[in-house]
C-alpha cells in the first residue's frame, strides 16, 4: 500500500519557520518513502480562518520548494481539501457514534467547569480533565438543562490508559486528564479539531501523521475516536519542537520570523532549508539546499543519540535576521 502523509496548517496567521520545519519534515518523510503528500487547509474555526491567509499559507509552501501530490489548487480524489467544505462528514460521523452510544450532551459552561478544578491541567488547548457531570444525566435532567442552552456534544473515553508507538517517543501511555471525555462539537455547532483532523484522515486514506511534539497529547483522544468510527489509524510521528537560543517555541502569537518577511527581505528559500537542516542536525553546516537535496539526509525516527528538541542556536537565529 502507497504510503500518506500530510500537512494541514490552520489558515489563523502567517506562516513561521516553526511552520516551516513541520512541513518540511512531513514532505521529506514521504519523499524518502516514495510515497504520496497531501496538503489540507484545516479552516474548521471559521472565526479565526482567513481565505487570505490560506492563498498567503499555499504561496509561502510553494516558495519553499514543497510540493503536494493533492490539495487545493491541485485537487485529487478526496476533494474538498479544505475543513470547511466537509461538514457533512463531521457529522455523519457523530450520528455514527451516537448510534454507538458514545456521545452525550454536555450542558456545562466555562464557569461550571472552573468551579470544579482545584488548579489547571489538562490539554492546555481544551482545557482541564472533564469531571463528568453530564455524562450519567437522566432524559429528564437532560430536558430541564435543554430548555435553558444549547448543549456542546461529548465524547465518552474508555477511562483506562491509552497505550501506543510514536515514530519518535517510542511507547507512550496516557492517562488521566488526557482520557476524560472531551468535546467533539460545541454549543455553537462548531466541530472538534480533534473529530475533523481523525475523519478527514480517514477518509482521505492518510497512513503517516507526522507534526510536533505539541500534539502528542492529543493523539490518545484521536485514536479512541478511530476506534469508536470503526477506523484504521495511521501511525504517527512527533517531532520535537523548533525552538530558540533561550529553548522557546515558535509561535504565530508572538514575532517568529515568518516566510513571508523572509521572502520579502531576499532570503532564497535554499538558504531558509539550509538553517532548518542545520537545527535539525541532518547536516553540520547550514549549506544551502532545495528540500529535494535533503531526502536522503533526513532522519524520520528518533535514533540513539538524537535531539529532544531543534534549536536555532544564536549563529543560525543571526543568519534569519540578518536577512530581514
Amino acid at each position: 500500500m502507497t504510503r500518506r502523509g500530510r500537512f494541514a496548517p490552520t489558515p489563523s496567521g502567517l506562516l513561521h519557520i516553526g511552520n516551516a520545519f513541520t512541513a518540511l519534515s512531513a514532505w521529506l518523510q514521504m519523499r524518502q518513502a516514495g510515497g504520496e503528500f497531501v496538503l489540507r487547509v484545516e479552516d474548521i474555526d471559521t472565526a479565526r480562518s482567513r481565505a487570505d491567509l490560506a492563498e498567503r499559507q499555499l504561496e509561502d509552501l510553494q516558495w519553499l520548494g514543497i510540493d503536494w501530490d493533492e490539495g487545493p489548487r491541485k485537487g485529487g480524489a478526496y476533494a474538498p481539501y479544505e475543513q470547511s467544505g466537509r461538514m457533512p462528514l463531521y457529522e455523519a460521523a457523530l450520528d455514527r457514534l451516537s448510534q454507538n452510544g458514545r456521545i452525550y450532551p454536555c450542558y456545562c459552561s466555562r464557569s461550571d467547569l472552573a468551579r470544579v478544578a482545584s488548579a489547571p491541567h489538562g490539554l492546555s488547548s481544551e482545557g482541564g480533565a472533564y469531571p463528568g457531570l453530564c455524562r450519567e444525566l437522566s432524559e429528564e435532567e437532560r430536558r430541564e438543562k435543554a430548555a435553558l442552552k444549547p448543549p456542546a456534544t461529548r465524547f465518552m473515553m474508555a477511562q483506562r490508559p491509552v497505550t501506543f508507538s510514536d515514530g519518535w517517543a517510542g511507547e507512550v501511555t496516557f492517562a488521566d486528564d488526557a482520557v476524560s471525555d472531551f468535546v467533539v462539537k460545541r454549543a455553537d455547532g462548531m466541530y472538534s479539531y480533534q473529530l475533523a483532523v481523525t475523519v478527514d484522515d480517514a477518509a482521505m486514506g492518510i497512513t503517516d501523521v507526522l507534526r510536533g511534539a505539541d500534539l502528542l497529547d492529543s493523539t490518545p483522544r484521536q485514536l479512541a475516536l478511530y476506534e469508536a468510527l470503526g477506523l484504521t489509524a495511521p501511525s504517527f510521528t512527533h517531532v520535537p519542537l523548533l525552538v530558540d537560543a533561550n529553548g522557546e517555541r515558535l509561535s504565530k502569537r508572538d514575532h517568529s520570523i515568518t516566510l513571508s518577511s523572509l521572502r520579502d527581505s531576499g532570503m532564497t528559500p535554499e538558504q531558509l532549508v539550509g538553517v532548518l537542516a542545520c537545527a535539525a542536525g541532518w547536516i553540520d553546516r547550514p549549506t544551502p539546499l532545495a528540500p529535494a537535496d535533503l531526502i536522503p539526509h533526513f532522519r524520520p525516527i528518533n535514533e540513539e543519540g538524537a535531539r529532544d528538541r531543534f534549536t536555532l542556536t544564536d549563529s543560525l537565529w543571526r543568519l534569519l535576521l540578518s536577512a530581514t
